[in-house]
């Protein structure tokens, strides 16, 4: 059983890449040339771009900033989970089975050790603090 100090540097690392791939990334690039034809190419319309960049950068702030709560936050891994199996196959379906094709599936396996450990972290502070319940866990309290 790990430690509750490695645990939350494995939730960290792991929710940090998330907020960078899915947010940070998204917030930075979503307006250039190549996403907007990524996206075209895809065969999505210009505004489902914004709209998931819009939520990509709400999801990814949901799952780091300490007064989110345990609920919002699900709801922030289940919308990114949704969204890389999207992206899988729509990859697929347009392009075949590449390396593009596979990067959805990579940011999804990271996804899900953040969800893990976030589970994690919220059992070994439930055991330190047996009178808070789940929505009372913020990142911070972690």
């Amino acid at each position: 059983m790990t430690s509750a100090k490695t645990t939350k540097i494995i939730y960290w690392t792991a929710t940090g890449l998330i907020f960078l791939f899915e947010g940070v990334m998204p917030a930075l690039t979503s307006h250039t040339d190549l996403a907007v034809e990524g996206i075209r190419h895809l065969g999505y319309p210009d505004y489902f771009r914004v709209m998931l960049t819009v939520f990509k950068v709400a999801g990814a702030l949901a799952l780091v900033l300490p007064f989110v709560k345990g609920r919002v936050k699900e709801w922030a891994y289940a919308g990114f989970g949704i969204t890389m199996i999207a992206a899988f196959v729509s990859h697929w379906a347009v392009d075949g089975l590449n390396g593009q094709t596979i990067f959805p599936l990579f940011i999804f396996a990271v996804l899900a050790v953040s969800y893990i450990y976030y589970h994690r972290l919220v059992k070994l502070r439930r055991r330190t603090q047996p009178d808070l319940k789940q929505h009372d866990f913020a990142v911070s309290g972690l």
